[in-house]
Parts: structure tokens; sequence; C-alpha cells
């Protein structure tokens, strides 16, 4: 499974840090998540989903279209 959070973060320069602030979670965290270590949960991921404005297939990378 593809996993694009760390693509969609990179291609809006934030920062791990930055991106666990803005939805109240740990970097540590989110740095699991993006080399695959964690999975996230269904409520994680329609926070992600929201914050990058795609859809959650996308971000699975079940779909290439972002909505």
């Amino acid at each position: 499974m593809t996993f694009r959070l760390k693509e969609l973060r990179k291609k809006r320069n934030i920062s791990q840090l930055k991106l666990a602030l803005d939805l109240n979670m740990n970097q540590n965290t989110i740095s699991r998540y993006e080399n695959m270590e964690r999975q996230a949960d269904y409520e994680t991921l329609v926070k992600f989903a929201e914050y990058f404005g795609v859809s959650i297939d996308y971000l699975l990378g079940r779909e290439d279209d972002k909505e």
C-alpha cells in the first residue's frame, strides 16, 4: 500500500512538526505514519484528507484523482 502523506507534505513545504501542530498530533507520530511504521485510523485519515484537500482513497494510493 502506498501512503501519500509524505509526498503531500513535501509538495506543500510543510514540516512534520508544523503538520503535527496543525492537527494536534506528535511529530514522532507523523514520522511513523510516513515511514509505514504505524497505520492511521479512520479519524486520522479523515484529518489528513481534509487538511490536504484530497480524498482518503488518494491518500492511501488507491486512486490517482485527488478528489
